[in-house]
């Protein structure tokens, strides 16, 4: 949608800078800017993410002994 909008000189300065600086257009820093305020306002969170835990169950490897550090480190590590 086109508008008119009155911003003061210095902050379209900034706004200027800005979209040389990240490569933007003047019309995307206005957008972004306005976005992020609004979501704030409105209390909002940026995208929701659900982190899925997965249980399985495991065991040890034949010929892995949990009671020796060094032969279990070297097994890690690939060196046996």
């Amino acid at each position: 949608m086109r508008t008119t909008l009155d911003i003061q000189d210095k902050l379209m300065r900034l706004v200027k800078k800005r979209a040389v600086e990240t490569g933007q257009t003047v019309t995307g820093v206005v957008e972004r800017a306005l976005r992020e305020s609004l979501m704030r306002e409105r209390g909002a969170k940026a995208k929701h993410f659900a982190l899925r835990w997965v249980t399985v169950r495991g065991r040890v490897q034949p010929g892995v002994d949990l009671t020796d550090r060094d032969a279990l480190y070297e097994r890690m590590e690939g060196r046996s």
